[in-house]
């Protein structure tokens, strides 16, 4: 069988165009059409090149993370507990007001919309935000074993604490709050820190 025609286009351009669509619109209300004009290509190149979408999704996710979310494992390698809540709290802040892409975060706005259609996708995304939750868990059990938490402290507690601070700050960001409010929610989450 003769090998198809080489590609035209630079893929990872085209995913960095998915991915803004997708963060603008959510799983469900982006549309072939929207992704494809965005990406500059046609559905059969869409096809070929990344799957149907659902697959492009996945990949669009695993890139999110890698980019614009690494900030998250940028925090998690804090040498304290407090300091991985602290560049958590501002290093998302800083990442869901930036204004070089869509407010918010990815993995909480893609599912707020979901018809029964992408139960899938918000199911993957729902395993997506909790290993968020499990990575703090695990890094604050880390912490309370050295000694850097107090021995009363609950790690899957604190883990949940801030998930839910950051997917609220990702709502509110959407929402158009500012970065400055945004900051002042950080720096008031921090105040009830186990100490």
């Amino acid at each position: 069988m003769p090998p198809g025609r080489p590609r035209t286009f630079d893929t990872q351009k085209a995913l960095d165009q998915a991915l803004n669509v997708f963060w603008r619109k959510g799983y469900e209300g982006a549309t072939l059409p929207d992704l494809t004009q965005a990406m500059g290509i046609n559905r059969p190149s869409l096809y070929a090149a990344f799957g149907n979408k659902e697959s492009l999704f996945r990949k669009v996710l695993h890139r999110y993370t890698a980019g614009p979310a690494s900030y998250v494992q940028t925090a998690l390698a804090q040498p304290t507990a407090r300091a991985v809540a602290e560049k958590l709290l501002h290093g998302g802040v800083q990442n869901l007001t930036n204004p070089a892409h869509p407010r918010g975060c990815l993995a909480v706005q893609a599912a707020l919309a979901c018809g029964d259609d992408a139960d899938c996708m918000r199911q993957e995304l729902i395993r997506h935000r909790e290993s968020l939750v499990i990575a703090l868990r695990d890094r604050f059990h880390r912490a309370k074993k050295e000694g850097d938490l107090p021995k009363d402290s609950n790690p899957a507690d604190l883990a949940r604490y801030l998930a839910t601070i950051m997917h609220g700050l990702s709502v509110q960001a959407s929402s158009g709050a500012s970065r400055k409010d945004l900051q002042k929610v950080a720096t008031l989450a921090l105040k009830v820190w186990p100490t």
